[in-house]
């Protein structure tokens, strides 16, 4: 091996653990952060001296931060459910039937996606009051819904339109109708696909807080993220860094335990043994 190439492997491998030491790092120093109370909040601490628990008591001992978390939790998995099916059945229309302005209907569902939050947070705040669902989980899935659907749709119709085309061929021709085809055909190559859009859709929910703060006025309806922003200190002038931090643990575990379950699948191949040859 040349100096030229080991030096090149050592700058790559030293750009690897920059890249990675900057992206973990703050996730880092929250969960020491957690782990402080009192005058040590204000000591920059890389190790936690003593592993005090006090702030996480604090956090779940409030009033409705684990009902928020509940809310969350149905408020995403509802949003999944939602988006994926709409996703599935259109992008297989996109992908799979032929008809006039399928192309510039795909692109007006991503322009769709374009438009900021705050762009239609009024309307929307409209639509929510006239069906009368304010302050209600239904309005935070309708609004993920709407807003992950181009997403979803874009990508699972991507994903379709690579599918070999003798799968569904050999289906019609075994009397199967477009139903039996997107379920027992597609689904099961769409997998990965699936998991990947899910899981981002998840975490889009799971995150989202200008939403969820709008169509919310009770706290019992809150969401993880609001309820983190609203957490307050025992004044006005003071914030509560150590249960903001210790919140902030708690809701991201969730999210790096999905990505740790589902890896294998997000990487797994779109169509391995669809054709048999």
């Amino acid at each position: 091996m040349t100096a030229q190439k080991i030096l090149t492997n050592i700058a790559f491998y030293a750009l690897v653990v920059v890249i990675v030491v900057f992206s973990v790092f703050p996730f880092y120093y929250a969960i020491v952060t957690s782990f402080s109370t009192g005058t040590e909040l204000f000591k920059v601490n890389y190790w936690p001296k003593a592993f005090d628990w006090g702030n996480y008591e604090s956090v779940l001992g409030g009033r409705n931060f684990v009902r928020s978390i509940w809310n969350s939790v149905f408020i995403a998995t509802t949003t999944v459910v939602f988006a994926l099916f709409l996703a599935v059945t259109a992008s297989y229309a996109l992908a799979r039937v032929r008809f006039r302005g399928r192309g510039l209907l795909l692109m007006m569902i991503l322009a769709v996606s374009m438009f900021p939050q705050i762009a239609v947070l009024a309307g929307l705040f409209e639509l929510v009051r006239f069906l009368g669902i304010f302050n209600t989980p239904y309005a935070m899935i309708m609004s993920y819904v709407i807003f992950t659907l181009p997403f979803t749709v874009w990508v699972l119709t991507t994903f379709m339109r690579d599918l070999p085309v003798e799968i569904e061929e050999a289906a019609i021709v075994d009397g199967a109708t477009p139903w039996i085809i997107i379920t027992k055909v597609f689904l099961p190559l769409l997998w990965p696909a699936l998991v990947t859009t899910g899981l981002l859709a998840f975490i889009g929910a799971w995150n989202e807080f200008l939403f969820a703060l709008t169509f919310t006025s009770s706290e019992t309806t809150r969401t993880v993220p609001v309820a983190i922003g609203l957490l307050s200190g025992a004044s006005q002038q003071e914030i509560p860094w150590g249960p903001i931090m210790a919140a902030s643990v708690i809701v991201t575990v969730p999210l790096i335990i999905l990505v740790l379950i589902f890896q294998r699948k997000i990487v797994a191949g779109l169509t391995a043994g669809g054709v048999k040859g």
